[in-house]
């Protein structure tokens, strides 16, 4: 482990260079923040069932939700590493994967006498194959490319200029995930007129929520920071998402 202490600019934190102490370290304030990314992405998969008409933006009713997801992964990555983000995403895909897979389920089996929701279950609940691939695919593309351009930028810019790093991993991240699950969900289902105005609207809005939401995100950070005695930087790291080193 290599430690370096820079007290003008963060004082009482220190910037950890080492991968297995890192991993091997208890914080207090992952798990609440894991919970709270999880918990966002499954709320915006079910609230994407609608899609909304707001005049100037038009997406699906999960985009007034998402880009939470985005700043809890620059957080994660800011404050925790890459390696440690790397895993609060695989656990977001796989619960999303379980609440999917549920819902196809629950849907597929006999309904009581006397109730007569079947029509309205499917509809909301009865996730088509293909919505479900788009939105897993879509995921985990826009946010492990998040994520590692966040570090990268991270050493870049030695740790300077956070909204640099959290804006500009988002114009990223977002970019993909917009075009993924929108190609991959409608292609051919919707006009190519709405799947153009759906990525725009879409891509525009989520961005517009990180900036937004920049001076939010210092706080959050600069608490994290002081309270966990952490700010990694991922000079070490291997940022292949399907390994565990």
């Amino acid at each position: 482990m290599v430690e370096f202490s820079f007290p003008k600019r963060a004082t009482g934190v220190r910037i950890l260079v080492g991968p297995q102490i890192h991993m091997n370290k208890n914080f207090k304030y992952l798990g609440s923040i894991s919970v709270f990314f999880v918990s966002v992405l499954l709320i915006s998969n079910i609230a994407s069932t609608k899609i909304v008409d707001l005049k100037w933006f038009v997406f699906d009713g999960g985009t007034l939700l998402f880009p939470l997801s985005y700043i809890f992964g620059d957080i994660l990555t800011e404050v925790y590493g890459y390696k440690r983000t790397k895993r609060v995403i695989w656990l977001g895909f796989f619960m999303a994967l379980l609440m999917s897979l549920v819902f196809i389920i629950v849907g597929k089996l006999p309904s009581a006498p006397g109730w007569n929701n079947q029509g309205a279950y499917d509809l909301i609940l009865g996730l088509a194959p293909r919505i479900v691939i788009a939105s897993l695919i879509a995921y985990a593309c826009g946010e492990f490319s998040n994520s590692f351009v966040m570090a990268k930028m991270k050493i870049l810019t030695k740790g300077k200029m956070l909204w640099v790093r959290t804006i500009g991993s988002t114009l990223v991240g977002e970019f993909i995930d917009s075009i993924l699950f929108i190609v991959i969900a409608f292609w051919g289902i919707l006009p190519n007129s709405l799947l153009i105005t759906l990525i725009i609207s879409n891509y525009i809005f989520k961005t517009a929520i990180e900036i937004i939401f920049t001076p939010v995100t210092y706080k959050v950070v600069g608490f994290l920071k002081k309270k966990e005695n952490e700010d990694y930087y991922d000079n070490d790291t291997n940022f292949n998402p399907l390994t565990n080193k």
